[in-house]
């Protein structure tokens, strides 16, 4: 199978998994299922679940044991969104190709919204797969753990509050903008796509040497998206980007293309895949669809 092919393979099984995966009334009241469904249907590249099923595959696991977490980790995806687009964070009104949340339902259902989102992410990783096998309830309780400190204090929201700052911390001892930089997206963008990987290889039984090779070449996939991603708000067109082109710039934000020029950081993300291709080489790991996911973020457009 193409990779192309293989993409829209994961991406209808995602969608499908994620139909079924939020609460519905009368168990959940209307105006909150319905938002919540509003923006989680929105589409959107669906990266990271499909990153998480390959992890699985390259380990040669079922994959249908890590679909589970591969939903959830889509369900804090769409939340930080959501969050992210608020007035008093970054304030945009499109996202995926439509008008934000808080837009349509208003700040207060927008922020309830998100924050059922997160709570029925860690719901669904606790209650599925279902199985009375301690050795998948061990894989479980590792994969809820990578995740939550992806998502927690530590990790993706410590870097949104790292950005609202003006990407540094008092008690940072990172005093180069790069190093900062890095640092922040380490935390916001990088550390859910790290644990989307990880998760997967967990859920599906890797040993420890290929859980530690995807997760170090997943950081170099992270670290390039967002890379990448400054690039493409200085090039890319809304329609194209599915949300609002030029911000950073706008509002003078530091990004890699501010400090290394849009040549450098192409030059930067490449540097990322190849680090990456030589970690899975190294973990026997290279000719898995992990590369081509790792290319499809550096050469992607939106």
């Amino acid at each position: 199978m193409d990779f192309a092919r293989y993409v829209d393979a994961r991406r209808a099984e995602i969608e499908q998994a994620l139909a079924a995966a939020l609460p519905a009334p009368p168990a959940c009241p209307r105006v909150v299922a319905d938002a919540m469904r509003y923006s989680l249907s929105a589409g959107g590249k669906r990266l990271r679940p499909i990153l998480c099923l390959a992890s699985a595959d390259a380990v040669g696991g079922p994959r249908a044991l890590a679909m589970p977490a591969a939903c959830a980790i889509e369900l804090i995806h769409t939340y930080s969104l959501i969050h992210d687009d608020l007035p008093a964070m970054d304030n945009d009104t499109m996202r995926r190709g439509r008008p934000t949340l808080h837009v349509v339902a208003g700040e207060a259902i927008a922020i309830l919204a998100g924050d059922g989102l997160l709570t029925e992410a860690f719901r669904l990783m606790a209650r599925l797969p279902e199985s009375a096998d301690p050795a998948i309830a061990a894989r479980k309780l590792r994969a809820i753990q990578v995740v939550a400190e992806a998502a927690g204090a530590a990790g993706m929201v410590g870097g949104q509050a790292l950005d609202i700052a003006g990407g540094a911390s008092a008690d940072d001892p990172l005093d180069d903008a790069g190093g900062q930089l890095r640092a922040l997206h380490s935390r916001k963008t990088g550390a859910l796509i790290r644990a989307a990987a990880t998760a997967g290889a967990v859920m599906a039984g890797a040993d420890a040497p290929a859980v530690g090779g995807i997760d170090a070449a997943a950081a170099e996939f992270g670290l390039a998206f967002q890379i990448v991603d400054d690039v493409l708000d200085i090039e890319g067109a809304p329609a194209t980007l599915g949300k609002t082109a030029g911000k950073d710039a706008a509002s003078g934000k530091r990004t890699y293309a501010s400090l290394y020029g849009i040549e450098g950081a192409r030059c930067m993300a490449a540097d990322c895949l190849e680090r990456a291709e030589r970690t899975l080489r190294s973990a026997g790991l290279a000719d898995s669809a992990l590369m081509d996911i790792g290319r499809w973020i550096v050469n992607r457009s939106n």
